[in-house]
This record gives structure tokens, C-alpha cells and sequence, in this order.
């Protein structure tokens, strides 16, 4: 059985060409995503290894993304060498496009392998009990304002980064607000 990808791009074509790719080598089997909220919950309720990407998303970018993802979850991004050069993580895989198929087959199938030993590094993620707390914010806030998932997710983001406080510890203090 081949291990799952996740594959999320903003267009249809690059999902659909990324995709053929990967299938059709027998790298991997994808998974299509279309926003960063989507391939969260997929990341978090099945058992994904590595997550091709964009540069950004609707609603974020692949950077804030990773931090959300799973610690055996590897990331590669493929995109303009300019939007590459954005990119200031070094946990992130980078591929320039117009990628070669060989070359993202490759790093598909290098990064499955190591995606299984990710865990060992220590890059910043949340607990299991700080996702909790912000999934729960959020869907107080989508209640509660009638925002979108993305919009609550984004609020809460905003407002971590303005106060210099964690997500998780902006999102006890918006449920403490009840």
C-alpha cells in the first residue's frame, strides 16, 4: 500500500499535475487539499508523512501551517524561485517550478523516508491539548461571531502575534472569557 501525501495548491492545475505525478510513479498516493484549515484536519486525522504545497494558501501561508502540522510531517514547497525565496524556514523542503517530474518524484519519496524520523527534531508544535484549546476558541468564535473556521483561526492568529503570546494561550484566554 503506498503512503499517503498530501497535496494542496491554491489552482486545480498545479493539484492535478502534481498529483498525476505522484500517482502515476508510485511515489505516493495524494490527498487533495484546497486551504491550509483543510489539510490541518486532514494532517491531524490521518496518517500523512509529507504535505507538497505552495508558497500560501486562502487562508495563510505554508509557513504558518507547519507548525500546526504533525512532528512526523515533512513539508515541500514547490513554487517560484522568488516565492522560495520568501521563505525564511528551514524545516521547509523547497522545489523551484517548473519542477522536473523526477526531481519532485525524488524528493517525494527521500522525504517519506524521512518524514517517519521528523518526530526526533525538535521544531516547535502543539500538544495534543493546546490544539484542543484552539479548536475549541475557534468554535466559540464561529458561534459565538459567525466567522469561518479560517476567520477564527486567523483572529486568534492575529491576536497571538500582537500580544506575543502563544496560540494556545491566546485561545484559554478567549474561552476564559465566557
Amino acid at each position: 500500500m503506498m503512503e499517503k501525501v498530501i497535496v494542496a495548491f491554491e489552482g486545480d492545475k498545479s493539484c492535478r499535475r502534481v498529483r498525476e505525478i505522484l500517482e502515476s510513479g508510485g511515489a505516493a498516493s495524494c490527498i487533495v487539499c484546497r486551504s491550509a484549515a483543510e489539510v490541518r484536519r486532514t494532517a491531524n486525522k490521518q496518517r500523512v508523512t509529507v504535505v507538497v504545497c505552495g508558497y500560501k494558501f486562502p487562508d495563510g501561508s505554508a509557513e504558518e501551517l507547519l507548525a500546526d502540522l504533525p512532528p512526523s510531517c515533512a513539508m515541500l514547497m514547490v513554487a517560484d524561485q522568488s516565492m522560495l525565496d520568501l521563505c525564511g524556514s528551514d524545516d521547509i523542503f523547497k522545489l523551484a517550478a517548473p519542477v522536473r517530474r523526477e526531481d519532485l518524484t525524488a524528493s517525494v519519496r527521500m522525504l517519506l523516508q524521512m518524514g517517519r524520523r521528523l518526530e526526533r527534531f525538535s521544531r516547535p508544535h502543539r500538544s495534543g491539548e493546546e490544539r484542543a484549546l484552539v479548536e475549541q476558541a475557534k468554535a466559540l468564535l464561529m458561534d459565538r461571531n459567525e466567522m469561518t473556521e479560517e476567520q477564527a483561526h486567523r483572529f486568534l492568529q492575529k491576536k497571538s502575534m500582537n500580544s506575543g503570546v502563544k496560540l494556545a494561550e491566546t485561545a484559554r484566554m478567549v474561552l476564559d472569557s465566557l
